[in-house]
């Protein structure tokens, strides 16, 4: 895999980590990665984040994955812009993601949100992934 998509990469991680059960995984350090991923805690599809360092001296985010009886609490995670497709909506056309079940994580100008946050702040912009 490469990193050209990092948040891509993540998600990722994520999902692989999911179906092998474990209760967390690492993946490089970014601020964009932070931010999703507090997104991702705020919502509680995450129990939550650390920074910490790898062997080899780079920073990492280690990510505390949630499951309730056993199931990840994460169904379904996908990425929408791509390095090669960037996706970006205004505030009327951020997808809803299953009815409001789930949510799309956006980046705006006003910073890293919800669907819904993006609304109420009647802000638009790159639609960075769904969440269910």
């Amino acid at each position: 895999m490469s990193m050209n998509d990092p948040l891509g990469d993540m998600l990722t991680r994520i999902r692989n980590a999911q179906l092998r059960g474990k209760s967390t995984v690492k993946t490089p350090a970014s601020k964009l990665r932070a931010w999703v991923l507090d997104v991702l805690a705020a919502e509680g599809y995450i129990r939550g984040y650390e920074k910490t360092t790898s062997t080899e001296g780079h920073p990492e985010l280690e990510i505390s994955l949630k499951y309730f009886e056993g199931t990840p609490v994460i169904r379904e995670i996908h990425r929408v812009s791509k390095p090669g497709r960037r996706v970006y909506a205004s505030v009327k056309e951020i997808p809803s993601v299953r009815n409001g079940l789930g949510v799309s994580i956006v980046s705006t100008p006003k910073g890293v949100m919800t669907d819904a946050a993006a609304r109420t702040a009647n802000v638009g912009g790159e639609v960075l992934c769904t969440v269910f």
